[in-house]
């Protein structure tokens, strides 16, 4: 019984590593594109630039 708690608690964090790891290169993958692809206008983490998109995608 306790052979199988270990097994699935290390499935468990293997994948919240997995998330996090995606979580950190979602965030990169943000500021290199928004930085240097695009030229460096404004920051992606501020919130006005998050009100900007949503507004265009929901058409407010």
């Amino acid at each position: 019984m306790s052979e199988n708690l270990k097994y699935l608690g290390r499935q468990i964090g293997l994948v919240l590593l997995v998330l996090l790891i995606a979580v950190i290169l979602f965030f990169v993958s943000l500021m290199i594109g928004y930085n240097i692809i695009g030229n460096g206008k404004g920051s992606v983490f501020s919130p006005e630039t998050w009100q900007e998109l949503i507004g265009k995608f929901t058409g407010n």
